[in-house]
């Protein structure tokens, strides 16, 4: 089963109704052709029976005689829309062109099938639309004020033989264009036009209808962007057989042109410089034509961004529209005349320094005894730098104590002197800093040995701050312009450039401390040469010539150089002969005496001579040591081994250097046997009238002897 569909022409359902003067435009189109895709069209017209040719868009002959003039005016033309669609337009219709139109299309299909022409019947009625303004035909000029509200009228009538509709836009001219604010439809509904939707909603703008088919525009809340011409533009529609509306004519009447004097707020001050404690003055101007009665409403906020939204920003002062004033301490809002509002802030300090912007609202009077708030408006931000007021002073560093040697004292005095336009605001702290001194140009960073906050608390750097927690460094505030810097025992990693930096501080309102200036002085150098330490020990022995029994004694001379105040430790120590194997090395520790004096046995063992050995300090650099009762087992060498010492951090010793003395030597000489004789007793303590048993013991070397 198959369906065949050939050509169709359509046209709209007639009858179309037409107002006599307008311009008409009757589409035709064609579908389900063969052949080329543009088609060409042949309109023809009828008032009873006959046709009349009146123009193609292929054949320029085929107009008839009595149209020729009119199609050659362009009164009557045809206007391709599509490839396959034209529209037949004609300007300034009149009854006589009422009646039947017939649109062909010549036929290019392989068949013929379908229809290849259809008809509309035109009806062609008089104009009974009348459009007018409220009271004349020129328009009016209004004047208002930003915020004012205003309302526009125009009349629109229709006796057209036709049931009709009229459709009411109100328009405003925006540059050369128009532009739709509010209409009310063909259908009766309220249309917003592009921009005005939220304002209509609000209320804001309202279209209403009155006595005598009046139109009435009321705008409130005006704004500078609705000052421009407006008209009243009224088409007619009526609806067509198959229900569609066609919009038959359109008139339009100017009705006022609007000018709006926009409200400004400005402060009447630049950016402003003001020296802290001065007073601040800004004025608040409000800019208006406006002649009734108003009243103002005045806020002042700080911001520190000029980018800051109303959110963002401070409140400082605010006056209501009745003149009641928020309440401040150092701030006030006064009202100089009737458009302009002071603000005046006293004792301005550095946090002052920011962007300072007004918002003003008009408020008038309603017919109830309440107030409206007609417009608002905020200023553009005015810069305010309040410059700290800086104390002059100089800032000069000496060294009351200066090291000869290592562990010597330190001490830097940083002084605070020619000062002038200080306060009781007006405090100073200081910060010490420690720089390595090296040679040529290189340069070394400074380090921070401790600084002070506001409050005079003490912060530690990095340097030294074990040393500083130690106390083995002293800071101190002596005066109200003097710091001092202590080092008690002074290293030789101290030793290079050191400076001070004083810095005052300024107490704002809030009882906060803001640094507001930093002074630094020259740099003392702290060195002292360094020599390597020397030490020398001598030993003497007191006694030439002694024999086994005798007492042995030698004493030992020490001197030193480039060690402050030493202190020496001395070791007496023995160097056996070969065949005496007591001491691992040949060497036996004796006895010692320390540099505070204490003396100690060390390898001393024969109990048999426990106070046989004394060891003293005679002088400083001279100590003594005496042997009693020699035997032939004290040969050997003997030495003094010397360290001396000097004072170090906290009351302690640290060791500078060690010396050895010159050997004196113990030597026996026998040509006899060789005996050693000692008294012993089993009670070293009797009482009197108890016996006392004492032996005598003989010890011999060598070979034995017959008794």
């Amino acid at each position: 089963l198959a369906f065949c569909r050939g050509r169709i022409v359509r046209v709209p359902k007639g009858p179309l109704i037409r107002v006599v003067g307008t311009e008409v435009a009757i589409p035709c189109s064609v579908s389900d052709y063969d052949g080329p895709s543009e088609q060409n069209f042949d309109w023809e017209f009828s008032r009873d029976t006959d046709f009349v040719r009146i123009v193609s868009t292929w054949d320029s002959t085929f107009t008839s005689e009595e149209y020729q003039k009119r199609v050659g005016r362009g009164d009557i033309k045809l206007r391709r829309s599509s490839n396959d669609a034209v529209e037949l337009v004609i300007r300034n219709i009149q009854p006589a062109d009422q009646g039947r139109y017939k649109c062909s299309t010549p036929s290019t299909d392989a068949t013929v099938q379908g229809n290849y022409d259809a008809e509309v019947q035109v009806k062609v009625i008089s104009d009974g639309l009348s459009v007018s303004g409220s009271k004349a035909r020129s328009s009016t000029s209004l004047r208002l004020s930003e915020g004012d509200s205003f309302k526009l009228r125009c009349s629109a009538i229709t006796t057209s033989p036709e049931h009709t509709h009229l459709h009411v836009t109100w328009q405003i001219k925006s540059g050369s264009s128009w532009q739709d604010i509010l209409s009310l439809t063909h259908e009766g509904k309220f249309q917003p036009g592009p921009g005005y939707e939220e304002r209509y909603r609000s209320g804001d703008v309202r279209l209403d209808t009155g006595a005598n088919d009046t139109y009435r525009l009321s705008v409130s809340q005006a704004s500078p962007a609705d000052a421009g011409a407006y008209r009243c533009l009224v088409s007619e529609w009526v609806r067509g057989v198959d229900g569609s509306w066609q919009k038959i004519q359109e008139k339009s009447v100017e009705i006022a042109t609007v000018s709006i004097q926009r409200t400004d707020v400005v402060i009447s001050t630049s950016n402003v410089s003001v020296t802290e404690r001065d007073s601040l003055d800004l004025t608040c101007n409000i800019t208006t034509d406006r002649s009734g009665i108003f009243q103002a409403e005045v806020m002042w906020y700080f911001s520190a961004s000029p980018d800051d939204t109303l959110s963002d920003a401070q409140l400082l002062l605010s006056m209501d529209h009745d003149s009641v004033v928020s309440d401040s301490t150092l701030i006030s809002l006064s009202h100089v005349d009737r458009n302009s509002y002071r603000l005046l802030v006293r004792d301005v300090d550095v946090e002052d320094s920011g962007y300072y912007f007004c918002e003003a609202a008009i408020w008038v009077p309603l017919h109830n005894g309440s107030w409206h708030k007609v417009v608002e408006r905020t200023s553009a931000p005015v810069s305010v730098v309040v410059t700290a007021l800086e104390p002059d002073y100089d800032v000069f560093l000496n060294a009351s104590k200066t090291p000869k040697f290592s562990d010597d004292p330190t001490e830097l005095n940083c002084w605070i002197t020619n000062v002038q336009d200080t306060e009781a605001n007006i405090r100073f702290t200081v910060s010490w800093y420690y720089r390595q001194h090296l040679p040529g140009d290189d340069v070394v960073a400074e380090e921070l040995l401790a600084s002070m906050d506001a409050d005079w608390t003490l912060l530690p750097g990095d340097r030294g701050r074990e040393r500083i927690q130690n106390g083995e460094i002293i800071f101190s505030k002596k005066s109200a312009y003097t710091f001092s810097l202590r080092i008690q025992w002074t290293s030789e990693s101290d030793r290079g450039d050191y400076f001070c930096v004083v810095s005052t501080w300024s107490r704002h309102r809030n009882n906060s401390w803001v640094k507001s200036k930093d002074v630094t002085s020259a740099s003392v150098n702290i060195f002292w040469a360094t020599q390597d330490y020397t030490l020398t020990v001598e030993a003497v022995k007191l006694k030439p010539f002694f024999v086994a029994g005798h007492t042995f004694e030698m004493t030992c001379k020490v001197s030193s150089k480039n060690i402050k105040t030493p202190r020496y430790s001395v070791l007496i120590t023995a160097e056996k002969p070969l065949a005496d194997q007591s001491s691992p090395n040949g060497t036996t520790r004796i006895i010692s005496l320390n540099q505070d004096s204490v003396v100690r046995l060390e390898d001393w063992t024969d109990q048999t001579r426990v106070d046989g050995v004394v060891l003293e300090k005679v002088q400083e650099n001279e100590f003594r040591y005496r042997m009693y009762q020699t035997q032939i087992s004290d040969a050997g060498l003997y030495r003094c081994v010397v360290t001396a010492w000097s004072p170090g951090g906290g009351g302690m010793w640290r060791e500078a250097v060690n010396g050895l003395s010159n050997p004196i030597q113990i030597d026996f000489q026998t040509s006899g046997p060789v005996f050693n004789v000692s008294v012993h007793s089993d009670s070293p303590t009797i009482y009197q009238g108890e016996v006392a048993d004492l032996l005598c013991i003989v010890t011999t070397e060598g070979m034995l002897l017959e008794p």
